[in-house]
């Protein structure tokens, strides 16, 4: 019994230490306090790639695209047929948007979603725009010189030039990918 008695007591000053340092540790203000996608900024990265994969899907069905499952792991989802990579990214506290993971796979287009506490942004890049500006540019794992995988970054009120044009706010992603014209031969369904 007096392990466990003590084992209370050392607990009891860890805690009181740890409510201590929280303030260094916690923001001040919490970005997403009032936010509808609170929620999603506690999910694990995982879950919120998976998130962003269906929140896509379901927007541009609710839009009226033809959007279904890529046959393989080389791409998201099939957009009008064209094969269609989706990144997904919260707001970080420095203000921007980090798109992760791209890699020089079979896609035609790349679509960033980004969400903060209380809008949304959207970019869609063409594959040729990414080997121009990212793929062997930004590598994510292994510095400037990485081949595997890219990422890169984006501060929504300051894009980098080379994204402009590509949407930026939803209405004009929405405008582009209703462009996005359907690849002959498709079998994707609205």
């Amino acid at each position: 019994m007096e392990s466990k008695s003590r084992s209370g007591l050392e607990f009891g000053a860890l805690a009181s230490v740890a409510e201590s340092l929280q303030k260094e540790f916690v923001p001040k203000k919490n970005q997403w306090a009032g936010s509808r996608f609170k929620w999603a900024s506690v999910l694990s990265s995982g879950a919120k790639g998976k998130l962003g994969k269906r929140l896509v899907n379901s927007w541009c069905a609710g839009k009226g695209l033809a959007i279904g499952p890529s046959p393989d792991s080389e791409a998201d989802s099939l957009l009008n047929g064209r094969r269609v990579e989706i990144k997904f990214s919260l707001l970080w506290r420095s203000g921007i948007y980090k798109f992760q993971q791209i890699r020089d796979q079979n896609y035609e287009f790349l679509l960033c979603l980004g969400i903060s506490p209380f809008e949304a942004h959207c970019w869609i890049v063409s594959k040729q725009q990414l080997k121009t500006h990212v793929i062997g540019k930004m590598g994510q794992h292994t510095g400037r010189g990485g081949k595997e995988t890219a990422w890169f970054s984006v501060r929504p009120e300051k894009p980098p030039n080379w994204l402009l044009g590509c949407g930026g706010s939803l209405d004009d992603a929405l405008k582009i990918l209703k462009r996005i014209k359907t690849k002959k031969g498709s079998k994707t369904k609205k």
